[in-house]
């Protein structure tokens, strides 16, 4: 991780040439977690709490890129690409985002909150069989972000959270694709174990606090709000958006 100025980006590898001196004084906070962990519901309680407080908030996640997610829902759709080929669409659409979206959403002084990050991305490759070196390199270009907040569910509540809103599970989601089991309720819970455990193994290297996602969706709020209110508090003024 480059050590650069406070107030500086800051990138995980490589970077962005064209970025690595760019001021920031906004903020980048994101929430990860499976799918049913509550991830947007935080985020839209958090963003609503937030411009209430006076900040302006810009909400980002996967598959967003209007030049990008398109390609990479019909590669799904069709099994069309393999792994790594994947794991460069999403990295496409990811630096889109990025460089259009997010950067200058920070030089305006814009919250952002991201609806995963590269983390997912990374966690997925790695139980897929891809190195964690390779999507560590391909990633290089991510900012740090200032705070990551992983929602913990036990696969258990995770798919009876699931069932309480689809009556299927999402084939991707459940590591159909490798083969784990050819049952889909026990796949889903074998995938979202090895998911759950490169989070946690990622800890450490990525900064990343990890929340209690079995709790009430109410008191999951007050703790991430409480954490970023702490931090916004200890670090520079409140940030507000470019008005020239």
């Amino acid at each position: 991780m480059k050590k650069i100025q406070e107030g500086r980006l800051r990138f995980y590898g490589h970077g962005i040439p064209y970025f690595e001196d760019t001021e920031v004084r906004g903020k980048l906070v994101v929430i990860e977690g499976p799918d049913a962990s509550g991830r947007s519901t935080q985020i839209g309680m958090l963003t609503s709490s937030l411009e209430a407080a006076g900040h302006a908030v810009l909400n980002t996640g996967l598959k967003r890129s209007e030049l990008i997610s398109e390609g990479i829902l019909e590669a799904k759709r069709n099994f069309a690409i393999g792994r790594k080929t994947l794991s460069l669409f999403y990295a496409a659409d990811f630096a889109d985002q990025l460089e259009n979206k997010i950067i200058p959403a920070l030089r305006a002084g814009y919250i952002v909150l991201a609806d995963r990050y590269i983390y997912t991305l990374m966690a997925r490759s790695t139980v897929r069989g891809i190195s964690r070196k390779w999507s560590h390199s391909l990633f290089g270009f991510a900012i740090v972000p200032d705070l990551v907040f992983y929602l913990d569910v036990d696969p258990n509540e995770l798919v009876h959270r699931v069932f309480q809103k689809n009556t299927f599970l999402d084939y991707f989601e459940s590591g159909a694709d490798m083969g784990l089991s050819d049952d889909m309720f026990e796949s889903f819970l074998i995938y979202q174990a090895r998911i759950g455990r490169e989070f946690h193994r990622m800890q450490k290297r990525y900064n990343l606090t990890i929340i209690d996602g079995n709790r009430p969706i109410q008191e999951i709020n007050a703790d991430l709000q409480k954490r970023i209110d702490d931090y916004l508090a200890s670090s520079t003024q409140k940030p507000r958006p470019d008005t020239n």
